[in-house]
């Protein structure tokens, strides 16, 4: 099979209608080298670079309500920094340069995808949503 590792994705792609950040951003924890008292912040396996996320909601109205909120994980040397509240919104709108999915099978036996990003920024435009069928109405994040 020729596509080996995380799939390339546009924002486009994922978040078709936008999406807006509904929590911080926080290091992703490494299971395997963290202790008991001792946290060890996850590497990504291709870059080693360090792994935060950020919680955000899928502003697609097709979605279930279970279904809108998703973590993107952001590979990045220094913590990333969310782009500034909009006034007049109760969550920030946010984009993703060089996002990536991984499918995985998870505990339930569903598909869900681990989303990750290179960069999180302010949205760059306010056009009306991409007509996509890639977007799949069952997605989830969850650590890769």
């Amino acid at each position: 099979m020729a596509i080996q590792g995380p799939i390339p994705v546009t924002y486009a792609q994922v978040f078709p209608y936008g999406c807006y950040s509904v929590g911080d951003v926080e290091p992703v924890k490494d299971f395997e080298a963290s202790t008991n008292g001792r946290f060890v912040q996850a590497r990504d396996k291709q870059t080693g670079e360090p792994v935060w996320q950020i919680p955000v909601m899928d502003a697609d109205p097709s979605l279930k309500a279970a279904q809108k909120t998703v973590a993107v994980k952001i590979l990045s040397p220094v913590q990333p920094v969310p782009p500034a509240p909009v006034a007049g919104l109760p969550f920030t709108p946010v984009e993703f340069d060089g996002m990536t999915v991984t499918p995985y099978v998870n505990g339930s036996g569903r598909l869900a995808y681990s989303i990750k990003a290179r960069q999180m920024l302010a949205p760059r435009t306010t056009t009306a949503p991409a007509t996509t069928n890639a977007k799949s109405s069952s997605k989830e994040a969850a650590a890769a």
